[in-house]
């Protein structure tokens, strides 16, 4: 299984390239996918999407709007567990809010960011950094 990243007008920072591909790493052992997927980070929504959204064709498209942060991992962890969902355990679409796979999604997206950050600790400061800028601006 091999992961391909894309960037839709978001231009990370080394540091944010790094938190994504060591999370998309833990990821990758926490719910092994058996296809191919692309993740594509996008800074302008698209279609129905709120936050994040899965495609029939193994895309995972993540909104971005000009942060990478603890909240996008948790999204693109939310949606890779959709995935795993419907190709791994071959489960039918539930409902887009409420139901068994969204409660899992939602679950399962709070355990893995939680279990990342301990045993990630010196990531902390790129996964907060963009709520210490905004604490500071409005300051």
């Amino acid at each position: 299984m091999e992961v391909h990243i894309k960037y839709d007008g978001v231009d990370p920072n080394k540091e944010q390239e790094s938190l994504i591909n060591k999370f998309i790493d833990n990821l990758k052992k926490s719910h092994p996918l058996k296809d191919d997927v692309t993740v594509i980070f996008q800074n302008k929504r698209t279609g129905t999407m709120t936050t994040g959204s899965r495609t029939n064709t193994h895309k995972l498209k993540i909104l971005v709007k000009d942060r990478i942060n603890r909240d996008i991992l948790k999204t693109l962890s939310h949606e890779w567990v959709h995935e795993y969902q419907r190709t791994v355990l071959n489960r039918k679409k539930g409902k887009d809010v409420g139901g068994k796979n969204e409660d899992e999604a939602n679950s399962k997206a709070g355990e893995d960011i939680k279990n990342f950050e301990y045993k990630n600790k010196k990531m902390e400061k790129v996964i907060y950094k963009p709520f210490q800028e905004r604490i500071e601006e409005i300051e």
